[in-house]
């Protein structure tokens, strides 16, 4: 595993990784806000072929888009990331997918769930974003284009564009290969 723009501090230990996040980092290309940003937290794996990645994280969300999750990536205008935004005071299950220009799309949770799990499956030019409130029965999000790289990078990723020090704890991240359909 390895950085893409580490954060300030962060462990990695017996499973859980705990980061605090940066100054205004955050993943974004264009769309609707006019600017760039690839100055995120993403920690990393390359993975090739079909797979499916899954992590459980919990955050401090305070902030407006405060945010942490699950990305893939195959370069800087080519990447998805999904987790938790929170926008006024709500948990939102986030996903953007990026081919130059970022798009958005968000469905709110119920309460303020302590710990999320999200995971991502991915065949050949497909890939499904769903998540869970348990861990164990996990609802579709979005299904989406992603046209097949080779490699990707996948692993655990966080931010937060309007301030610095969110704290997020994730744990139990995987990747398998898989060659089961992305959704049933």
């Amino acid at each position: 595993m390895q950085w893409h723009n580490p954060p300030a501090e962060w462990t990695d230990h017996n499973g859980q990784l705990w980061v605090k996040t940066g100054l205004k980092s955050d993943f974004w290309r264009t769309t609707h806000y006019g600017f760039i940003r690839d100055s995120g937290h993403f920690y990393h794996c390359a993975v090739s072929g079909n797979f499916r990645a899954r992590i459980c994280f919990a955050g401090q969300y305070q902030d407006l888009y405060d945010q942490a999750g699950l990305m893939v990536r195959a370069s800087e205008t080519h990447w998805l990331k999904c987790g938790i935004e929170y926008v006024e005071g709500v948990q939102y299950a986030s996903a953007v997918v990026t081919r130059d220009r970022s798009d958005w799309s968000v469905s709110p949770l119920p309460g303020q769930p302590e710990r999320v799990w999200f995971e991502v499956r991915r065949k050949d030019e497909a890939i499904a974003i769903l998540y869970s409130l348990n861990g164990e029965q996990f609802t579709l999000l979005r299904l989406t284009d992603f046209p097949e790289d080779p490699t990707v990078q996948v692993g655990p990723v966080c931010a937060s564009p309007e301030r610095a020090h969110f704290e997020v704890i994730f744990e139990s991240f995987t990747v398998k290969s898989c060659s089961e359909p992305v959704v049933d």
